[in-house]
């Protein structure tokens, strides 16, 4: 696909916002950022513009930030949009909100255009019935940030038309993701219904007095941590022998916490206002400072786990086979 051709559309440009606009600019897509409210305006251009320098002094893009910059306009006008082909709109996880946004979207986009949200808690099916055309209306759920990792769900609500989600699955190849296409809706689609089980569960770990937070984000660094990037669950297991497994889940399932209230441990900490490295409060104490090189050491991190997962795609194992049968 001849990405130059495809012009794209992002309402929304929090800290997402940002990032699914420099993806979509190293892609090579003219883009149109729009702003829902004037404050986006402040730091927007200072961010998109920082996230393509560092891309370039790490090596992830061949040129430096005006060359990209000449493919973007931000603006605070819709009416901008008119010419795109896909716009996905990237606004808080309110649906009141999002169904404003989407009306002044489907204004002014053709009806062939395809439209989309990047939510991670609204279903899919119930954002498109807001919609003029709920069969070109689909999910991206992208993660932060976007342009460094291969992560990118492709979510088809109940009347999606599926073709049109196949066509933006094999689009996403061009933005250098791996994609997930969810050919079915589900509340927190795939990867959110893996990670809140395991969120659950740690947090009932420290609750219940068995551990630390620290040891248990030790846990996470130090198993899962080494293998996640290379393979997913299904694979570790078939890599460590499945029946090991299989045993194991006749005895440990039924201690699992299956509550469906919110823990008081997360709870305490959002009544108190904490909102983690934002504003220094969170599950973890911070000096003064400390929020700051975490964030920043993060986005380092970023790039180095980029170009070694790089190194081993999904089909890594398949390519080897392939050149051993040549041979």
């Amino acid at each position: 696909m001849n990405t130059n051709e495809i012009p794209v559309g992002i309402v929304g440009l929090g800290l997402m916002g940002c990032s699914i606009v420099t993806c979509l600019l190293i892609a090579g897509h003219p883009v149109v950022a729009v702003a829902p409210v004037p404050v986006d305006l402040l730091h927007a251009e200072n961010r998109i513009r920082e996230h393509l320098q560092r891309a370039f002094e790490n090596g992830l893009v061949p040129h430096e930030p005006d060359f990209y910059f000449k493919n973007l306009t931000i603006t605070e006008d819709y009416e901008a949009l008119a010419p795109c082909q896909l716009v996905n709109e990237c606004t808080i996880e309110n649906i009141e909100i999002k169904e404003t946004v989407l009306k002044k979207i489907e204004a002014v986009i053709a009806p062939d255009a395809l439209l989309s949200s990047n939510t991670s808690a609204i279903p899919i099916s119930t954002l498109q019935k807001l919609t003029k055309h709920p069969e070109r209306f689909l999910g991206l759920h992208w993660t932060e940030p976007a342009h460094t990792t291969r992560f990118l769900e492709v979510i088809c609500g109940d009347d999606t038309d599926i073709a049109k989600g196949e066509y933006l699955y094999q689009l996403s190849h061009a933005w250098g993701k791996e994609p997930i296409l969810v050919r079915k809706d589900i509340a927190g689609f795939i990867t959110n219904r893996l990670m809140y089980a395991m969120y659950r569960e740690a947090i009932s770990l420290v609750e219940n007095g068995y551990a630390t937070v620290e040891d248990v984000d030790r846990s996470c660094r130090n198993n899962a941590g080494y293998f996640m990037t290379f393979v997913g669950v299904f694979r570790w297991m078939d890599l460590t022998g499945v029946p090991a497994y299989h045993t194991v889940m006749q005895r440990l399932l039924p201690t699992l916490n299956n509550s469906t209230e919110v823990p008081e441990l997360i709870d305490k900490v959002v009544r108190e206002g904490g909102r983690g490295v934002l504003n220094s409060k969170g599950f973890y104490e911070y000096e003064p400072g400390e929020a700051k090189l975490w964030e920043e050491t993060f986005t380092e991190f970023t790039y180095e786990i980029r170009e070694l997962a790089l190194r081993y795609p999904h089909d890594v194992v398949k390519k080897k086979l392939e050149k051993l049968r040549e041979e």
